[in-house]
């Protein structure tokens, strides 16, 4: 009776591959010694997503200076691969939760490839993943890498570990808060991030919430709006991600369910603020900069006179007095507000963030918001307040 043949490495390894995106097993495929024509080209990232088409495979082209990203759908996406590994790929790298495999191959096809398999092994840190924790936003994320958060092998670069991490604290807050504001599952939303800077925050929300969300960022410097704007293109968000040039201040804001308006300095937080109020927002976050406008004014209550003549204790009250300012202003707006510390001052000392929920049902009378707002700026020496002068508030 013939003996049957063993199937060889790459029929092994490929059999695997396709059971895994069959029953949804697979956690991700890199693909890496690349042999191909392309110079700038090193490594391929795969992972499974799911598009209102259905369940794809996003392929992360990773060059010298910019990702490449598209999806397949399952079908096209085996036959690609079996035209690479082995040939513009030399090694590729299965992981599951519980098993991974790996298939290594020569220059020279014609010799005997080999197959690797180990039990229940998550994905090493060599291609850029921390595995101690899940992060809604990977460090391999293309868009990371092309504004050099992270680097070719998709870790934070040198002094940037705090602002990764920063980026998936945001992520991590905002879910439950959205959630909170009656803006979870699949409904459309508009969101605006006025001040963005470079986008970090921009795109992750627009990762965060996919195709439901239409996101926008504002930002003064035109070249930081040509960047991310170049870079949403590069990375197939330009059509639910737009950023524009400007100040805060002279950006009507339309219609949006959710403000952001991380670090805007000074005052630049107080526009940031009144105009998620004109525009009706259901969600408004906001970090905090400086604080310069209450700092002038500033006339310490007798208690605390001799104390404040340090600076530092100074600075710290005009950051206190301007921020419950802005919160109690909110609050008589009609949001439920709170404040609280984002992330630990280890990484960033502007640390703090004001969260307010559009009420759905008014607690204190307005008279009531409102004396609170007065009492407080009247025990400082308050006279004028961004945000309130832009709410037509009286202090």
């Amino acid at each position: 009776m013939p003996q049957a043949t063993k199937p060889d490495a790459r029929e092994r390894f490929f059999a695997m591959l396709r059971a895994t995106v069959r029953d949804g097993s697979l956690a991700k495929l890199t693909l890496g010694k690349y042999r191909g024509p392309d110079d700038t080209l090193h490594n391929l990232f795969i992972r499974p997503v799911t598009l209102k088409a259905g369940p794809h495979l996003t392929f992360v082209w990773r060059h010298a200076t910019r990702d490449v990203t598209k999806n397949y759908p399952p079908a096209e996406a085996t036959t690609l691969l079996e035209q690479l590994i082995g040939r513009e790929f030399l090694d590729a790298h299965l992981f599951t939760p519980l098993q991974t495999a790996q298939l290594e191959c020569t220059p020279d096809r014609a010799s005997r490839l080999r197959l690797k398999t180990a039990d229940s092994a998550p994905p090493p840190p060599s291609d850029g993943h921390d595995r101690e924790k899940a992060h809604l936003i990977p460090a391999d994320t293309a868009w990371l890498h092309a504004l050099r958060v992270t680097n070719e092998q998709g870790r934070p670069r040198e002094g940037q570990a705090a602002k990764f991490r920063q980026i998936n604290k945001f992520a991590e807050l905002l879910l439950p808060l959205l959630a909170e504001a009656g803006l979870a599952g699949d409904r459309s939303l508009a969101v605006t991030d006025m001040g963005c800077g470079k986008g970090y925050l921009t795109f992750a929300v627009a990762t965060l919430l996919g195709p439901r969300a239409s996101v926008r960022g504002i930002e003064s410097r035109p070249e930081l709006v040509k960047l991310c704007n170049e870079v949403a293109q590069q990375h197939g968000l330009a059509s639910r991600l737009t950023f524009t040039a400007g100040a805060i201040r002279e950006n009507t804001l339309p219609a949006t369910d959710v403000l952001i308006a991380l670090h805007a300095c000074d005052t630049a937080t107080d526009d940031a603020l009144a105009q998620g109020v004109a525009g009706g927002a259901k969600l408004i976050v906001v970090a905090p900069c400086c604080h310069k406008e209450a700092r002038a004014q500033i006339t310490a209550p007798p208690a605390l006179k001799d104390a404040l003549r340090y600076g530092i204790f100074q600075e710290r009250q005009a950051e206190f007095v301007t921020d419950a300012l802005r919160a109690s202003l909110l609050e008589w707006a009609g949001y439920d507000t709170r404040v609280f510390e984002f992330i630990s001052t280890e990484h960033t000392a502007k640390n703090l963030m004001i969260a307010a929920v559009k009420a759905r049902a008014r607690g204190l009378p307005g008279d009531a918001r409102a004396e609170r707002v007065r009492a407080l700026a009247r025990a400082y020496g308050i006279r004028s307040q961004a945000l309130a002068r832009q709410l037509a508030f009286d202090l």
